[in-house]
Formats: structure tokens, sequence, C-alpha cells
């Protein structure tokens, strides 16, 4: 248990970013979820939107710093490879 003062308010802060953390990642697995649904559903240009909508929340998650900016250009490589294997099929 912390007892300095900066040590209470590191874990009040580590609190804090652990939460929003989470919601950035919650969110972004939400909008991967999305895409793939209307992606198995058919439905090319709901998926392109959803891909779109996708790759600006996971380049906004790793500007964060929650993700790395190599885990997020692979993340977007393969929701991009899975649209167009689907489109040319």
């Amino acid at each position: 248990m912390a007892h300095s003062v900066s040590a209470k308010k590191r874990v009040r802060q580590n609190l804090s970013h652990r939460s929003r953390n989470r919601w950035r990642l919650r969110t972004m697995r939400e909008a991967i979820k999305t895409f793939e649904t209307k992606l198995s559903a058919g439905d090319n240009g709901g998926a392109q939107e959803a891909l779109r909508s996708a790759c600006s929340i996971i380049d906004r998650t790793a500007q964060k710093g929650v993700i790395h900016k190599r885990q997020a250009a692979r993340r977007k490589s393969r929701l991009t490879a899975q649209l167009k294997a689907k489109s040319a099929s």
C-alpha cells in the first residue's frame, strides 16, 4: 500500500489511465467487430465504410500509446487484406 503522497497520487493516476486505456481498446475491438460483421454479411459498401472508421480508431489508439504503432499497422493491413479478398471473390 502506498504511504507517501506522491505514491498515492500515482495510484490514482494509474487507475484513471487504465480505465481510459481499457475504454480505447474496447472501442477499437468493437469497430473491428463491426467491420467483420458487415464483411461476413456481404455488405461491401458498409464494410468499406466500417474499415475506414476502424482504421481511424486504430490509428488514434496507437497515437495515444495504448498499442504499438506496428501493431496498428499490422491490424489495418490484415483488415484491408480481408476486404480485398472478399471483394475479389
